[in-house]
């Protein structure tokens, strides 16, 4: 997918959340798109994302259902406001709230796919419904409720180098 995801509208000095942020070189860089009614995102574990042999942690699983649903959130806020992201003021959410349910191991090596559905949209406040699949089969299923960023959580400046 070459559209710009919903990440590459956060303001530089939001970019390095270890999940979404576009600045954190070591992490995992997530990008959520819309498809139709629903957005996704894609991410393919690394041998050392292991929990048992051939099996993907439970932490980094949470922490896609996570970045993915913060990130739809952002996609859900600018559609509740009827414009596109990028335009000002810029939308950042943070998780006010996380539920992980795991459905059956995820197993390690295959590219996983990460979709989310808005459930509500309430004020500064976004519910989403995610689902981890792998090779279409469903292993985690998860619920963000996702917050407007607050202001003055992130200090103003440039975004930090690598």
């Amino acid at each position: 997918m070459d559209t710009p995801a919903f990440q590459d509208f956060y303001p530089d000095d939001a970019g390095q959340c270890y999940g979404c942020g576009r600045f954190n070189a070591r992490g995992h860089r997530l990008r959520t798109r819309w498809d139709g009614d629903e957005t996704v995102t894609r991410f393919t574990p690394e041998p050392f994302h292991t929990a048992v042999p051939g099996v993907v942690y439970g932490g980094l699983l949470a922490s896609l259902v996570d970045c993915h649903g913060t990130g739809s959130a952002a996609g859900a806020g600018y559609r509740a406001e009827g414009r596109e992201p990028g335009t000002e003021p810029p939308l950042r959410y943070v998780t006010a709230a996380l539920r992980v349910e795991y459905l059956k191991p995820t197993p390690l090596g295959p590219e996983l796919e990460i979709r989310g559905r808005i459930l509500e949209v309430k004020g500064r406040k976004v519910v989403v419904a995610v689902r981890v699949l792998c090779g279409g089969v469903e292993t985690v299923r998860g619920e963000v409720i996702a917050v407007r960023m607050p202001e003055g959580m992130v200090a103003k400046g440039p975004a930090a180098a690598s």
